[in-house]
């Protein structure tokens, strides 16, 4: 008579437990470098818009009332989303310096994520 072949309960366990401390390593890595990319991201995000900003301003002698007029003007093909907050209508925008000297309601544009960067500072300072 053949006997049955198969896994016991013990090396089950055995693999299983395995398998769970290598994930227990592998899962804070993973985390933080998906923390770091969405901080990469937002500054990229801010750069480009800063950079828009400052285009219209010199374009126009004035800077913009909404990100939204960024858009309708054609200096970015639409308003990034924020990666932290999942969103395009959480920017906090920024009214120009009054040394500026220019009309308009958006001079410089911050996300509204709380929290802080992998580097300990926070987002809404950037």
């Amino acid at each position: 008579m053949k006997q049955a072949r198969g896994f016991t309960l013990i090396e089950l366990i055995v693999v299983m437990a395995i398998v769970a401390l290598l994930a227990s390593i592998a899962a804070p890595r993973y985390f933080a470098s998906v923390d770091r990319a969405k901080a990469n991201s937002l500054r990229s995000s801010l750069a480009v818009m800063r950079d828009a900003l400052d285009k219209y301003a010199a374009d126009k002698g004035r800077y913009p009332d909404t990100l939204e007029q960024l858009v309708q003007d054609r200096y970015l093909r639409q308003v990034p989303e924020d990666p932290l907050t999942g969103s395009a209508a959480s920017w906090v925008s920024v009214p120009p310096p009054a040394e500026a000297d220019l009309a308009g309601r958006v001079g410089d544009v911050r996300s509204g994520a709380a929290g802080r960067a992998p580097d300990g500072s926070l987002y809404a300072d950037w």
